[in-house]
């Protein structure tokens, strides 16, 4: 279903010239130059290729033109204005991937406002921070989320106008509106970080610096006109966003949104929609190369299916293999934060170019590893990996602290990840900084213990963390989801760690868990597994 009634896009789309000259030139120019918006990117579209498809959504079988997208657009902006919004100001959604969900996050940049989508998974009190934090004027809820919107709202030190969306329940009729026009260094992402160690904080990103992002993607991928992307994860999330958005957007080319992923439905939608390429998490791919209900069917045709990308954590190697050994399909391991419009590093598309374990290299920002004084170090060691590029973001909202924090003095970012660079180029991440484990004065990087949990044929999942210890500081646990029908010991997964990572590297404690708790993305939310653990006397016990 349209947002708005055939009359009211009828109104509006003179405002669309389908003669205008092709727009491929126009964009890459403009891009280098900086002075695009969301605006005039889907402005540039409709008018250079109105009827060719730019979003198609499986459940309801409906499509929406690059013409009928910028209509709809400029129709939601002129009721945000109606409402009384004055530019710069933030409209929130709450709900899953929609067609009006789409329509109201590009609609609301295109008329000079700021889109903040919220994470309904995120729980009431988190949701209720947020909703608070973001200074949102109104706030679409969908009807299964109601509950938790109205509860967010009622929260709220201010009065907040909350109106239903499936599709919005506007209080005023359609009318024409002067919209306001936006300049590329305005804000139009306000997106909010998990939290997982503090309070939630507030990213924003500007016009250029979400097209920044999105062209890196479409860059690093070569996308053409001709590809489709299937959007797996929720448009809350940045690769959503940014990846399977922006990147369309840029590259005149088109989308597939589903509601929300569905392991069962995954290939039919691939298949079905001819899909070119996806972007995942790897607890997405786990799922997908170790489920027994994500078979490709049978009788399926997926050869016009180019690559699938891994972004948001780093990819173990053993899950890498299985993946393409079970469907024979490239997946390009990536590296993407929040903070930077999501990519950062990306490996080439050519397979031979690609190095397993690596994230790849930088593709329309610079990367450093630099020490904690913020002086770059040469090839081989290790430090933080920083980030200078058109696609980092503007600073957190109301947080001056944290985003000085986050910058060095020469305007570098601090992802906060570590790692080094290897003499092709290639970046390798070991961990984040705040997950570091120091155990007896030496660093260990949880990834390395990962990986080698996840080549244990019976591991599906596998996060290691650091617990105080009496005696070295920190010791070594780990937590284990295991593979459908496989069952494997405590003890018989401790010594296939220390066979390949030595006694002082193992994990001292692991525990078999039914499922790792995950943000609204996927990612293994490591630190929440520390509680699994009482503190280790190491001491005593070898005594």
């Amino acid at each position: 279903m349209a947002l708005f009634s055939a009359a009211s896009q009828e109104i509006l789309r003179p405002t669309i010239d389908p003669t205008a000259d092709d727009p491929k030139g126009f964009m890459a120019n403009a891009l280098q130059l900086g002075n695009l918006t969301i605006r005039s990117v889907l402005e540039s579209g409709a008018r250079n290729h109105p009827d060719r498809p730019f979003v198609l959504f499986p459940e309801t079988g409906d499509q929406c033109t690059w013409a009928e997208i910028a209509v709809a657009a400029r129709s939601t902006a002129a009721r945000l204005t109606a409402l009384g919004l004055a530019p710069g100001e933030t409209v929130g959604v709450l709900a899953d991937n929609s067609r009006t969900t789409l329509e109201l996050f590009l609609g609301s940049m295109f008329g000079g406002f700021i889109t903040t989508i919220f994470n309904p998974l995120a729980g009431q009190a988190q949701l209720d921070y947020v909703v608070d934090h973001s200074e949102v004027r109104v706030l679409f809820v969908s009807q299964d989320y109601l509950e938790l919107g109205r509860n967010a709202v009622t929260a709220c030190s201010r009065t907040i106008n909350l109106i239903p969306n499936d599709p919005p329940d506007w209080p005023l009729e359609a009318s024409e509106q002067t919209l306001h026009m936006p300049h590329p260094d305005d804000t139009a992402l306000l997106i909010y970080t998990s939290g997982t160690t503090g309070l939630p904080k507030g990213v924003l990103h500007s016009h250029a610096s979400l097209l920044a992002g999105g062209a890196n993607t479409a860059n690093a991928h070569q996308l053409t006109v001709d590809d489709r992307a299937l959007c797996v994860l929720s448009l809350c999330h940045i690769n959503g966003q940014v990846v399977t958005v922006m990147a369309p957007l840029v590259s005149g080319s088109s989308v597939v949104m589903p509601s929300r992923f569905s392991a069962s439905q995954f290939w039919n939608i691939i298949a079905d929609y001819k899909c070119t390429w996806f972007s995942a998490v790897p607890t997405i791919l786990s799922y997908l190369a170790q489920g027994k209900e994500t078979q490709t069917p049978p009788g399926k045709e997926f050869s016009q299916l180019r690559f699938g990308r891994s972004a948001s954590a780093p990819l173990p190697p053993a899950l890498l293999e299985s993946f393409v050994a079970r469907f024979q399909i490239p997946i390009i391991e990536t590296m993407g934060i929040t903070e930077t419009a999501a990519p950062i590093l990306s490996n080439p598309l050519d397979p031979t170019q690609q190095q397993m374990g690596s994230p790849g290299i930088p593709w329309g920002n610079d990367v450093r590893i630099a020490n904690e004084l913020g002086t770059p170090l040469s090839t081989g060691h290790e430090g933080e990996i920083q980030v200078q590029g058109p696609n980092v973001m503007k600073g957190y909202f109301k947080n001056e602290t944290a985003t000085q924090e986050s910058f060095t003095t020469d305007n570098w970012y601090r992802t906060g990840d570590l790692g080094w660079m290897n003499e092709d180029g290639y970046f390798f991440v070991t961990g984040r900084r705040k997950e570091l484990i120091i155990k007896g004065g030496e660093n260990i990087s949880p990834r390395e213990i990962d990986d080698v949990l996840y080549s244990h044929p019976a591991v599906l999942e596998a996060a290691a963390v650091a617990v105080p210890d009496a005696h070295y500081g920190q010791e070594i646990a780990a937590c284990v989801v295991t593979k459908p029908g496989e069952s494997v010991t405590v003890d018989e997964l401790h010594a296939f760690c220390v066979a390949r990572l030595g006694d002082y590297k193992s994990p001292e404690k692991i525990q078999l868990l039914e499922e790792l708790p995950k943000g609204p993305s996927g990612k293994i939310q490591r630190l929440q597994l520390v509680q699994h653990f009482a503190p280790i006397d190491s001491k005593s016990m070898s005594s």
